[in-house]
């Protein structure tokens, strides 16, 4: 029997579903996702924050997942708790939900418990247990249970726009990845022989190690003592060097080598819940600007459970002083510093009683990812207590207990918080959601929740281009396997009003960017509230960001990594936009490393890409165009640096290499094989022959540069075998050839191939660098004469005519279509050519396909704290220090927040604009002309115009011939754009934005914000 490190047996026994799990794997990894799939939680308590880790956990794929809860279903459970409606009204809780909660996930069996838990012999047959409601002696009770039977236990509470979570993981857990980060592997280029060995890395990169990590070696020359040595912990000494054991005694270190950290396992011992109640040492700090807070809550949160015990179970009525100052005084209790901030523990026990829809997503996220670290043992367990707080979304002046008296609606929770009149501006608001997909999903349920958008005009448009995919159904929980290939926004749209009728949802299926302008135009971005974006890419961020910025529409902007989550929120003439801050652009490869010195598998997978790219997708292309464009030899004059080369891959897709039936795509592969793993390497080592020195006297196979080896093809290697396979069938499809997959008939081709023996040219030139390859590319002889040899050998097109290529454009979900089975073979036997380890078409799929790592505990974790930042703008808060930007990571787990950076501001003589600002002009009376426009701008800020500009078309420079000019000037400032732009303006657009470039009376450089010209 196969038992795991968390000693639960069978773990490794568990199937996993690669197509529903693929983004989740890239999280957790095979093994974990092994021990999830083998374990089993009780939920116990059904309200909105059970629900949302319920459904968190049931996403992630847990084997059994049973449900606890015989509380009757109230009117209010529906702000919250998304899959009650008001038919369950009365029904336990628990049983009304469950059959929308299995149908999440077909691998995890979901069932109910009803009445008493507090049973030894029940809870034995748990890993982990959730507790979400009941009183602190019960979760006592139950705690105890669980510690002594080392099972997990997780008690969590919301209480308005508060939150409590506390895990006990038992005396002795173990951890056996910290963090979840990729282990670190870097080049050596010194390590001396002391009693404290100090290794130093290569320049390249910092090795990124802490004290007291572990590390082992491989490949080091001389000191081969080191090599898969036991693992050996490290004092770092700086960004690129460290200390290890004694290695006095060692060989002395001669060249190379590489260290690798290795991960240890950690032991963790918990407290019992009783225990930790009297002393709970270090509280998990959620946000810095809040020293103090946790030890508070502590108080807060225990005196509230008292006063509910004193009250037969009933919280604190919303805004009653008597109510709340009895909460304080019991608070006072058990924490002196209860005295100097009683109106936080006021603000507490008011809301207490309402479960909001952003904080469960919040803590459902947060408490989600601990269920799963409970049953893998994967990342750092919350170590005990975390409490959390957005008071800061409180209405100013704080509501009357009149205000927030409930009306027997699903609202009644917002009401207790916020009182009714706010909860009426959320009914009415008019939202566009960019994006449908994992936090597009979790966005509408939460505003569905929260009732925005149902009363009024209140609308929520939502758009996304995407159709939904299996692997969509791991994380984007509005979506059933019945609804893959259908349109993301409109699926979700339909599910969101299931949770909520009165929902007002218009969905879309465009992308928003310039070419939809006409949609989405001046009416349809003028008439909107506010702005959320759930999007996958910087670009369409930024354009998003562009267009809140020049209608002035506040903007929410969210995103996740793996266990990693960011918020941003934008106000309009308070914050920077998006667009002021940008990460630096990823790091390239060099040419040089990718065509002849790869070190790491990310360089032979993107050689791979790239040759996928280039035969398999540019080829075809190029053929098609030449067949179907007259003047597409002559379009090559402008790129001499690759003319000669796209005519001679031209030539050999229509000439030399075009085949006519399948086995001569198994000839063509056979020979690629050849070429690139075995006729360039021998090359390669022609021209730098092994023992080589530099210039300096160093060996040239050295460091970066590793010394290959050239590929003899066997068949009996399921790698060569792969390549073959998979390159043959692309190659057919290109020439729309019926594909092969029956290894017997590859193989009785491929023995009848007979391959050249390869001589090595002394006339190549192989540069050694970028800079190289620069300097010989300049020095190429003229192409022309080349060019024109092999242009005589293409076929005239009319010869072929209709007759055109299949282009594969890579798809890396797809399993049949044979990208990542090329490109998995193509990059391993580049890597083996190297001695560089190979990895498994998932991992490949991974770097590759530049796959974003995805887990539903963090996307709902994001969404919460967006919506916390909603009922800020909603409420109109006027001071930056209200908003938070947040980042998170769950793995660890760390939060930190802090407030959004100011908008900077720009002098201009006595006028102070930021980007926000714009001057506007209205051309609906009276068109104007450029002279009047120009005229205008000059006698206004005391500035000459020197350039203006619309889009990427300049209207007027100072430098133009000045004909141009006095032309231009008469005409109006329409016809004026339509003229350079050749292109009508559509009907729909009202405004024109204009940037203007000036000077003052000095012949200074003057700054003035956008022009925004009205002209309907």
């Amino acid at each position: 029997m196969d038992v795991d490190e968390q000693g639960k047996p069978g773990a490794k026994e568990v199937e996993i579903d690669e197509g529903l799990y693929s983004r989740q794997l890239y999280v957790l990894g095979h093994e974990a996702q092994r021990r999830v799939g083998s374990s089993k939680v009780l939920i116990s308590g059904l309200n909105g924050l059970g629900v949302e880790i319920a459904k968190n956990v049931i996403l992630a794929g847990l084997k059994h997942v049973v449900l606890h809860d015989d509380q009757p279903t109230q009117i209010s459970d529906l702000g919250s708790q998304f899959y009650l409606a008001e038919r369950d009204i009365g029904k336990p809780r628990a049983e009304a939900c469950i059959n929308k909660l299995k149908e999440l996930n077909e691998y995890v069996d979901v069932t109910l418990k009803a009445g008493n838990i507090v049973d030894e012999s029940f809870l034995s047959g748990f890993d982990v247990v959730v507790m979400i409601e009941g009183t602190m002696e019960m979760k006592v009770q139950v705690n105890d249970i669980c510690h002594a039977k080392n099972i997990c236990f997780i008690s969590c509470q919301t209480a308005g726009l508060f939150a409590s979570a506390f895990c006990d993981f038992g005396n002795e857990f173990v951890v056996s990845d910290t963090n979840g980060e990729q282990a670190i592997s870097r080049l050596v280029t010194s390590i001396t022989q002391d009693e404290e060995g100090l290794v130093t890395v290569h320049d390249e990169t910092r090795h990124g190690l802490e004290d007291g990590d572990y590390v082992t070696f491989s490949e080091v020359k001389g000191m081969v003592e080191l090599n898969d040595c036991e693992p050996m912990k490290i004092k770092v000494k700086g960004p690129y060097a460290f200390t290890v054991e004694n290695t006095s005694k060692f060989s002395p270190y001669e060249i190379g080598g590489y260290v690798h950290q290795v991960k240890m396992p950690k032991k963790m011992s918990f407290k019992s819940l009783a225990d930790s109640l009297k002393n709970p040492g270090e509280f998990l700090m959620t946000d810095f600007a809040k020293i103090g807070r946790s030890e508070l809550l502590h108080a807060g949160f225990q005196a509230l459970d008292t006063f509910r015990k004193k009250h037969g179970l009933r919280y604190p009525t919303p805004g009653n002083e008597e109510h709340l100052n009895e909460v304080v005084e019991l608070a006072k209790q058990l924490s002196e510093t209860v005295a100097e901030n009683e109106d936080l523990i006021k603000a507490f026990a008011s809301g207490s009683s309402a479960v909001l829809s952003p904080m469960c997503a919040f803590l459902g996220g947060v408490v989600g990812q601990e269920v799963l670290k409970a049953a893998t043992g994967k990342f750092t367990p919350l170590h005990q207590w975390l409490y959390f707080d957005a008071i800061e979304c409180l209405p100013e002046p704080r509501p009357t207990e009149d205000m927030c008296k409930p009306l027997n609606s699903r609202d009644d929770d917002q009401i207790a918080v916020f009182g009714q009149e706010f909860v009426k501006q959320l009914k009415m608001l008019k939202m566009f959601l960019v994006g449908a997909g994992a936090i597009g999903c979790e966005m509408l349920k939460n505003w569905a929740l929260m009732g925005i958008a149902t009363e009024g005009d209140g609308m929520i448009h939502v758009t996304d281009m995407d159709t939904i995919e299996k692997s969509n159904l791991n994380r984007q929980f509005l979506f059933r396997p019945s609804d893959v290939g259908s349109s993301k926004s409109t699926a979700a749209a339909k599910a969101v009003k299931v949770m909520n009728p009165s929902l007002k949802v218009t969905s879309y299926e465009d992308k928003v960017a310039p070419e939809t302008e006409d949609t989405f135009n001046d009416d349809f971005m003028g008439s909107l509230d506010l702005v959320c974006t759930a999007l996958d890419n910087v670009e369409a961020r930024l354009y998003v960001d562009g267009r809140c910025l020049s209608y002035g529409i506040p903007m929410l902007e969210s995103g996740t990594l793996g266990t990693k989550g960011n918020t941003q929120v934008v106000v309009p003439h308070l914050t920077e936009n998006y667009g002021a801050s940008r990460d630096p652009p990823e790091k390239s490869i060099p040419i040089c490393t990718l065509k002849n010195f790869p070190n790491q598998i990310e360089h032979t997978l993107q050689w791979a890409r790239d040759w996928f790219e280039g035969t398999f997708a540019q080829d075809p292309a190029s053929v098609n165009q030449y067949l179907s464009q007259p003047d597409f030899v002559k379009k090559l004059d402008a790129t001499p640096n690759t003319k000669l080369s796209t005519l001679e891959r031209l030539n050999a897709s229509l000439v030399k290499d075009r085949p006519v039936k399948f086995e001569e795509c198994i000839v063509w592969a056979r020979h690629q094989f050849e070429e690139k793993y075995s006729n360039t390497i021998k090359q390669l080592l022609h021209n730098f022959p092994p023992g080589m020195k530099t210039s300096t006297g160093q060996p040239f196979w050295a460091g970066t540069k590793r010394q290959p080896k050239p590929l003899v093809f066997d068949m009996e290697d399921p790698e060569h075998m792969e390549f073959i396979i998979s390159a043959s069938n692309l190659r057919a499809f290109n020439y729309r050839l019926k594909g092969e997959r029956d290894v017997a008939m590859f193989r009785a081709v491929l023995s009848n191939i007979v391959v050249p023996e390869f001589v090595p040219k002394s006339n190549v030139k192989i540069a050694q660098n970028d800079k190289e390859l620069s300097e010989q590319q300049e020095d190429m002889m003229d192409v022309d004469t080349q060019a024109e040899k092999v242009i005589e050998q293409l076929p005239e097109p009319s010869s072929l005519a209709g007759y055109r290529l299949q282009e594969a454009e890579f798809e890396k979900d797809d399993d049949k279509n044979f990208h990542m089975d090329f490109i998995t073979s193509a990059s391993n036997l580049r890597a083996r050519n190297y001695e560089i380890q190979e990895v498994d078409k998932h991992k490949a799929k991974f770097i590759a396909g530049k796959i974003i790592p995805a887990i539903a505990t963090t996307t709902a974790l994001v969404t919460g704290l967006v919506c916390l930042e909603l009922y800020k703008l909603v409420g109109g808060k006027k001071d930056v220090e209200s908003y938070k930007n947040g980042f998170v990571n769950l793995a660890l787990p760390f939060f930190a927040f802090s407030e959004p950076i100011k908008v900077a501001k720009t002098k201009a003589g006595d006028w102070e604009w930021s980007v926000w600002d714009k001057i506007e002009i209205d051309g609906r009376k009276k068109p104007w002309t450029l002279e009047d426009f120009m005229k205008h701008i000059e006698k206004e800020y005391k500035v000459e115009v020197n350039m203006l500009s619309y889009g990427v078309s300049i209207l007027h420079s100072f430098f133009s011939p000045a004909a141009k000019r006095k032309q231009r000037m008469g005409m109006t400032m329409t016809d004026l754009v339509e003229h350079v732009t050749k292109k009508k303006l559509p009907e729909s657009q009202k405004t024109l934005q204009f940037e203007i470039c000036c000077v003052d009376k000095d012949d200074e450089d003057v700054e003035l914000p956008a022009v925004h010209y009205r002209i309907k």
